[in-house]
């Protein structure tokens, strides 16, 4: 499947169970998902552009927490998605420095230089291929700036005796099919999880893609990841 063909898929994937993504992101983390996305905007840093791009922000709860905690900052928050920005838009009706857009994240509608965070929470992974997307944060970052990553750890990795992993491969996507109706959505979930490259490894890539000062941290017990690397100034 050529990248194009992909996105076209992860968009409809996500169109389709957006009414749900809030619920089952929760349910299926036993809540752990909204203690990581704060853990994710710990490490956001503010600068002269006042500007943060939440990428991949589906609905909105990144961009709501960057915003909590960063109440002056604009967040740019842009999504393949349509219907995940729609899903989230009545969270944020009040909140007028959020601006959702649907966009492409190897192709972002933004001049250089014009945000000094990028935050990307579970997103990461279903862009292909993802050079193109460090490419198009490192254009759009300030220098000095930062990209600020959460994602799932490799799958391939042995975490609570195997127990994760056989939750991930036999019991996510049948909890997915049970609510959502839409089987391919969570066994896609699975599989890329599965596929995704350890943290070392993702880390060569932003190194190898001119990123600096990079670093990364195991969140409950590797099942996510942060990690975090900076624009050379």
């Amino acid at each position: 499947m050529n990248p194009n063909e992909h996105g076209k898929r992860v968009s409809s994937l996500f169109d389709n169970i957006a009414t749900w993504y809030d619920f089952l992101n929760h349910f299926l983390s036993l809540g752990q998902d909204i203690y990581w996305r704060y853990r994710l905007v710990r490490t956001l840093r503010t600068g002269s552009t006042g500007a943060v791009l939440d990428l991949a922000a589906g609905t909105l709860d990144v961009s709501r927490e960057i915003l909590r905690r960063h109440p002056a900052q604009k967040v740019l928050s842009l999504d393949f998605s349509r219907a995940m920005l729609c899903s989230g838009k009545k969270k944020v009706v009040n909140q007028p420095s959020i601006f959702p857009v649907q966009a492409d994240g190897r192709a972002l509608p933004l001049p250089d230089a014009c945000v000094d965070t990028v935050t990307i929470a579970f997103g990461i992974r279903n862009i292909l291929p993802r050079t193109e997307a460090y490419g198009e944060i490192l254009r759009v970052l300030a220098p000095g700036g930062r990209l600020c990553i959460l994602e799932f750890g490799t799958g391939q990795a042995r975490i609570w005796q195997g127990a994760y992993n056989f939750y991930l491969g036999k019991v996510l996507p049948r909890i997915g099919r049970f609510f959502s109706k839409n089987p391919e959505a969570y066994q896609y979930l699975a599989d890329t999880i599965l596929a995704f490259p350890h943290a070392s490894d993702l880390a060569k890539e932003l190194r190898d893609a001119g990123f600096d000062k990079i670093g990364y941290q195991a969140l409950s017990s590797g099942i996510v990841y942060i990690h975090v690397a900076q624009k050379p100034s």
